[in-house]
């Protein structure tokens, strides 16, 4: 069993002051918008359900977040509150404020049709995945296009490392309720598929809805 100690940091952010508050079903995805200095939250609703996430300057959509240069800036594979998420170009696009699980998963990738039939069994071919839901999500907007897809965040997913480099998908260590919490740095786009997963036992064979909220914070982001 991996062990780590961990410090929750809370946030003294309202729910019923959020500017946005909606739920995202198992399965499906949301695409949004944030200014400089809005507060953006994922709330995992019913524990260990696979928020899998991805960021592009919404200045230049072709700048997506980069998991290398952010596991190189903060000499850490895991996210958490103090992580800066930054871009292809080194730019920052977020920082985790507040985090009550304690460690988020930055290379474990998403599910597709081909690495479900690799890490399961050729029957699951058919079974929707994270990255269709991905580029379902980003045909909608003409300035992407699958090309734009690259290593996502994966928030309350519990991957870790051994000393030989090597991934383990183990069970999660996040619970009803628990979330995090990042402020735009930046004008920022943001991506999300709910993973729908049936075939990992890291949520129970369970996908479940998350709650995510937004706050118009001191840097601005009147507008959404």
């Amino acid at each position: 069993m991996t062990t780590y100690s961990f410090e929750p940091t809370l946030s003294k952010l309202n729910p019923d002051d959020a500017v946005v508050d909606c739920i995202i079903p198992a399965g499906e995805g949301w695409l949004h918008d944030l200014l400089p200095g809005q507060i953006f939250r994922i709330v995992d609703l019913e524990g260990n359900q696979a928020v899998d996430t991805l960021f592009y300057s919404a200045e230049d959509p072709g700048d997506h977040y980069s998991a290398v240069r952010t596991i190189v800036n903060q000499q850490n594979p895991y996210l958490t509150t103090g992580s800066v998420l930054l871009a292809e170009s080194g730019r920052e696009l977020l920082k985790i404020t507040s985090d009550t699980c304690g460690r988020h998963d930055t290379i474990g990738g998403a599910c597709s049709a081909q690495s479900n039939t690799v890490r399961y069994s050729h029957d699951t071919l058919q079974m929707h995945n994270c990255r269709d839901t991905f580029m379902l999500m980003l045909s909608g907007r003409s300035e992407y296009t699958k090309r734009d897809l690259a290593p996502n965040v994966n928030f309350f997913m519990n991957v870790p490392v051994t000393p030989e480099g090597e991934l383990n998908f183990a069970d999660g260590i996040s619970g009803p309720g628990r979330y995090v919490e990042l402020t735009a740095l930046a004008p920022v786009t943001v991506l999300i598929s709910n993973c729908p997963q049936l075939n990992n036992p890291c949520n129970a064979y369970n996908p479940t809805p998350a709650r995510v909220l937004i706050w118009n914070g001191k840097g601005g982001g009147e507008n959404v």
